[in-house]
């Protein structure tokens, strides 16, 4: 289920960068002007083409929240509250260990010389 929200969430989200990009900005310049050659401007004039562009955008911008928002309770092996209460700063630590601790040895000194 989690897989199937995500990868619906990245579809969306991709649809929606399209959707921006096509919107153009007001001075016109914006890739909605390389679809007058589609016929899109011809079909649904250029205005109802940008109310539909920023109609679609809103649309698809709270798609993708929403879904992010379920993906979130999706997650596989979350664990639940009934099953741990306690937050992850109330766990408590292992204790340190009983024995103290060893210190490291020490060089053995040279040997002597043997004499002449």
């Amino acid at each position: 289920m989690h897989v199937f929200i995500v990868i619906v969430g990245l579809l969306a989200s991709i649809l929606l960068i399209g959707s921006i990009l096509l919107q153009s900005p007001k001075s016109g310049s914006g890739l909605t002007g390389g679809m007058s050659s589609l016929g899109t401007v011809q079909t649904l004039g250029v205005r109802r083409t940008g109310d539909f562009l920023s109609k679609t955008t809103g649309i698809l911008a709270a798609i993708v929240m929403v879904l992010c928002f379920i993906a979130q309770f999706t997650l596989p092996g979350k664990k639940t509250a009934a099953t741990s209460p306690e937050s992850v700063l109330q766990k408590t630590v292992p204790a340190a260990p009983a024995a103290p601790v060893k210190t490291l040895p020490v060089a053995p000194s040279l040997p002597a010389l043997p004499a002449k």
